[in-house]
Order: structure tokens, then C-alpha cells, then sequence
């Protein structure tokens, strides 16, 4: 390290230190000073933006302001301090010019977030789900677990999502969030199987922020996952609330559920609850042979989760994001440039919902997948769309995923993946969505960029 470097990292370091100091002593009377010095700590613009975004809405706005003291004077000390430490400044101070260095030498972008699903094996027989037999379902050994993330770690990437399968049924995975105790983890669960150890395991790490999966009300929750399940995952809630342990929801947007899960009630209960924040994703025709359109979003139904997330974030105490109707904020698609997912084999895909890759990770090293030509290809490509309300190579703009497939050689990676490459019918259902949606897309673009005043979005 160079004698610049280490200056540099010694202020970094008396920053922070001051940010933790708040809030061990009293964090909710200095919101504006921490506020200031997170902006200090954040050199990546996307992540300023919204800090700075936040820091105006709480200056401006009752619910943000709720929310910002929520956080701030009910979480444990040791989870904010965790999140501030790790996210703040791990994930985007320290970290950003590790980052940068691949950028800036070699055109090779190292994402901000991985996502990994270690493990397809799940305690719940939800319908229409993958997981009909727990024992013939995979899992990446835990010492490959481990390698990995020390990779990513050592890359530069310090804010990791779980998914599954269950992450919490991986009982090991436990282990590595203690071992790698200066990364951020989100694990994305059914949260039927935290109990009170596990919350007590997860008050100690601080540095895991659960997101449940919660896709409707009682009655359409336990008839799709089981009786009683409901209750459980309201139990969970509970419990990672009483410990001060930062928490979201995580929601499947369906033409047939979307009315619940924007509803005022829905949303009033999972605050009541201490849940923070809620990830809205539209439901994806991917993953199976058979996908059930129907329940893709009509038109109406997309532009209505963008206009009712917006309206949530300012008016109640909770932190909304829709990944599809907030992608202008991001420069569109962020798919293999912010994140990447690995699969259970170990395939290195751009998207969750992106079921194609070209390098596999058993006997590779994480760098060499973000030197391929795949994730170049998509990056030089992002925005698919000048309107980046239509963000997506797969439901937007669904000619772009086949031709980046075809040019790289990138092969699917279950049927699913097959069918959205190969599969006269799904090309023509998708095409003729994506045509449905561009109108309305168009219309919300340009109302959207007006009043902006003519500024240019976020490119990334």
C-alpha cells in the first residue's frame, strides 16, 4: 500500500470512527451529522445519490424522518453499527477502489453485490415451486461457500445476498456470516424457521438484515406454502423486532396479488411488525417449461406498483423498491454490472432471473467470470432502452437476451433458460407483452423526464 493509500485509509477510518461514536452515545439527536458523514464515507454515485435523496426526504418528509428514527434509536447497537460499518463504508468506501482498479485497468467491472443461492433444499412445499423432494435438491459444499465469498470479499464486494432454496435450513451459513463478519448479508427466506436461538445468533452476528418473503395476506399465504405458515413467518417478525434486528420483505408482484400487497393494510401491519424496507418484484416467466403468464403484470398494473411504491415511500414509515419502475434511478438494467448471481452449480448468471451463463466456478477463480465477454457484453449494452422504464433484455426488450446469448455462447442453465432462447411460443408471449407494455412505458418516460427538467438520468 502506498503512502497516499494509507493516509487516505487512516482518514477514512477517523471518519467512520466518528459515525460509530454517534451512534453508541445518541444517534436520533445527530441525524443530520451522521447524514453528512455517510456522505463523506460514499464515493460511489449511485449509493450518494440516495443517501443524499434520503437525507432531503428526512429533512422534508414525515415518513422518512419516522423511518430514519426508527432505524436509528430502536435497532441493537452492534446491527446499526454493523450496517453502517459494513454497508457504509466496507461496501462503498473502502471497497470502491478495489473495485475501480479492475474498471479503470482492464474494463472489467467487479459488481457491488453477489447473490448466491448455496443451497435449493427448503423445509416448505410451497405450489408450483422447484423443491418436491428435499433430498434430491443440491447444495455448494460449505468449504466452496466459503471460497467464494472470501473471493468476493477480497474483490471488493462486501454487501452479499443468500437465496435458495431456505438459507436458514443451510444451517452452516450461519458460520460464514460470523467469519466474515465485515460483509453485509441478506438472506432472502420463507423466515418459518427463525426461532428464538437463530434470532439470538443473528442479534450476536449483526451483520445479517433477514428480507422475509411475505406475498399476501393468511388465507392466500398458507393455501400456496401450508397451514400455519402465516403465523410462523408473523412469529419470526416478531422476534428479529423485540431484538432490535434490521429487517425487510421481500414481494412476488402478480397480476392476481397485486392489489393485497400495496394495499394500506398490508403495508400499516409489516411496520407495525419493524419491518423496514420492501422489495417489490414483478413475477417472472422464468425457471420453468411452462410459464403462467396470466400472472405477469398487465400494463395498468406495472405503471399502478410504480405510481403505489412512490406514494408508499412518502407517506408511510418504509422504504419501498420496485426493481423494475425505479431502474431509471440506476441507469436501468443493473444486471452483471451492480450484481451477478451464482447458482447452485456454481453457474455464474447476470440476473436471478437470467438463467445463462458461460464460466462455472468449481475450479475458478471469481475474477476470471467478471473478465468474460458475457458480463462485458451485457454492460456495453445497459440501457437496452433509451426509455429505462422498459430496463429488462428479457421482458422489454426480449430480442437483446438471445443475441448476447448467441454472440458470447452462453448456454442455459435450466429448462427454463431454454425455453425463453429456443421456444416459438414463449418468444411470441413475451414479444407481444413487451409491446403491450411500451406505450405505457413511453407515456411515463416522458412525464417522468419532463419533469426532471430535461436533466439525463443515471447511466452507471
Amino acid at each position: 500500500m502506498s503512502v497516499k493509500d494509507t493516509l487516505e485509509k487512516g482518514i477514512k477510518q477517523k471518519v467512520m470512527s466518528t459515525v460509530l461514536d454517534i451512534i453508541e452515545k445518541d444517534p436520533g439527536k445527530n441525524v443530520d451529522k451522521i447524514f453528512e458523514t455517510l456522505k463523506k464515507v460514499t464515493n460511489d454515485k449511485h449509493q450518494l445519490a440516495q443517501i443524499e435523496s434520503v437525507h432531503d426526504s428526512y429533512k422534508n418528509q414525515e415518513a422518512t424522518r419516522d423511518l430514519v428514527l426508527n432505524i436509528l434509536t430502536k435497532t441493537d447497537k452492534k446491527c446499526l453499527k454493523k450496517f453502517v460499518a459494513n454497508f457504509f463504508a466496507n461496501a462503498n468506501w473502502y471497497a470502491g477502489s478495489k473495485r475501480s482498479k479492475y474498471l479503470d485497468e482492464e474494463d472489467t467491472k467487479v459488481p457491488f453485490t453477489m447473490l448466491i443461492s448455496p443451497s435449493m433444499q427448503c423445509n416448505l412445499r410451497c405450489k408450483g415451486c422447484y423443491a418436491a423432494d428435499l433430498l434430491n435438491q443440491p447444495r455448494i459444499p460449505i468449504e466452496e461457500v466459503d471460497r467464494i465469498v472470501g473471493e468476493a470479499r477480497d474483490l471488493g464486494i462486501y454487501y452479499i445476498i443468500v437465496l435458495g432454496g431456505e438459507p436458514f435450513f443451510y444451517k452452516e451459513m450461519l458460520d460464514i456470516y460470523e467469519k466474515y463478519d465485515d460483509v453485509m448479508f441478506s438472506p432472502f427466506t420463507n423466515g418459518t424457521l427463525i426461532d428464538e436461538d437463530v434470532a439470538d445468533r443473528l442479534q450476536k452476528l449483526g451483520n445479517v438484515i433477514p428480507m422475509l418473503s411475505v406475498e399476501g395476506e393468511e388465507e392466500a399465504t398458507d393455501s400456496r406454502r401450508g397451514k400455519g405458515t402465516y403465523k410462523k413467518v408473523m412469529h419470526a417478525m416478531d422476534l428479529l423486532n423485540e431484538k432490535g434486528i434490521l429487517f425487510g420483505v421481500s414481494t412476488a408482484v402478480t397480476s392476481m396479488n397485486i392489489d393485497s400487497v400495496l394495499s394500506d393494510d398490508f403495508v400499516d401491519k409489516l411496520v407495525e411488525k419493524g419491518a423496514k424496507m420492501n422489495w417489490y418484484f414483478l413475477f417472472m416467466p422464468c425457471g420453468t417449461k411452462h410459464p403462467d403468464y396470466s400472472l405477469m403484470l398487465t400494463p395498468e398494473q406495472r405503471e399502478y406498483l410504480g405510481k403505489r411504491t412512490h406514494e408508499l415511500r412518502k407517506t408511510k414509515p418504509y422504504f419501498t423498491i420496485d426493481f423494475f419502475n425505479d431502474a431509471p434511478f440506476v441507469g436501468g438494467c443493473i444486471a452483471g454490472k451492480f450484481f451477478f448471481h451464482v447458482n447452485v452449480h456454481e453457474d455464474c448468471e447476470p440476473c436471478i432471473f437470467a438463467h445463462f451463463a458461460t464460466q462455472n466456478l468449481k475450479g475458478k477463480h471469481l475474477i476470471d467470470v467478471f473478465r468474460d465477454p458475457f458480463f462485458k457484453e451485457i454492460r456495453h449494452r445497459q440501457p437496452y432502452s433509451e426509455n429505462m422504464l422498459r430496463p429488462c433484455m428479457m421482458i422489454d426488450n426480449p430480442e437483446v437476451v438471445r443475441e448476447v446469448c448467441a454472440k458470447v455462447g452462453a448456454k442455459s442453465t435450466d429448462e427454463g433458460g431454454k425455453t425463453m432462447l429456443h421456444d416459438k411460443d414463449f418468444k411470441d408471449n413475451v414479444q407481444k407483452i413487451a409491446d403491450e407494455w411500451k406505450p405505457y412505458a413511453d407515456r411515463m418516460w416522458n412525464e417522468m423526464y419532463n419533469q426532471k427538467g430535461n436533466e439525463s438520468f443515471s447511466r452507471g
